[in-house]
């Protein structure tokens, strides 16, 4: 474990994004509030809080830290459900890996209150959005490029 005892205390953020993708049908059971479960949503938000204090438990040489904030919100998309966490503190570590841990609980979460419904749901896109305060300053994924729009293409007409 890294020595963090003389850095400065400083206040500390992080946010992290990750995707359950599903069939509009299964989104449409979340929406709806039908999954036999339970509130789907209610239930990741909170499953990503409690992660989200038990990252020193789950990743091994992570430090274990006083958070002073964790929102978690998942929110159904028309292909899924997107969760996003943001973890805060005021200490000599950042919270990447607890805003990570966050989203990662809650996309289980997500999937296992709807595998009764549909198996080959996905989780996809797990990353770190921004992360704010400590040594390395302020860090934020940049957006992802677009690709260049098709050349149009001519259409060939044959007179006859």
């Amino acid at each position: 474990m890294i020595d963090v005892g003389d850095k400065e205390r400083t206040e500390r953020v992080a946010v992290a994004r990750g995707f359950v993708a599903m069939a509009p049908a299964t989104v449409g059971i979340v929406r709806r509030g039908e999954s036999e479960k339970g509130d789907v949503l209610a239930a990741a938000r909170l499953a990503g809080i409690l992660a989200a204090k038990k990252t020193p438990e789950l990743v091994p040489l992570c430090h274990p830290i006083a958070l002073t904030g964790v929102d978690v919100l998942a929110v159904p998309r028309p292909r899924g459900v997107e969760v996003t966490a943001t973890v805060r503190t005021t200490d000599r570590t950042g919270v990447e890996m607890e805003a990570l841990s966050a989203v990662s609980a809650a996309c289980l979460t997500v999937y296992d209150m709807l595998k009764r419904y549909e198996r080959g749901m996905r989780i996809e896109a797990l990353e770190l959005i921004e992360k704010k305060g400590g040594r390395s300053g302020h860090w934020r994924r940049p957006a992802p490029a677009r690709a260049p729009a098709a050349p149009a293409r001519s259409r060939r007409t044959r007179a006859g």
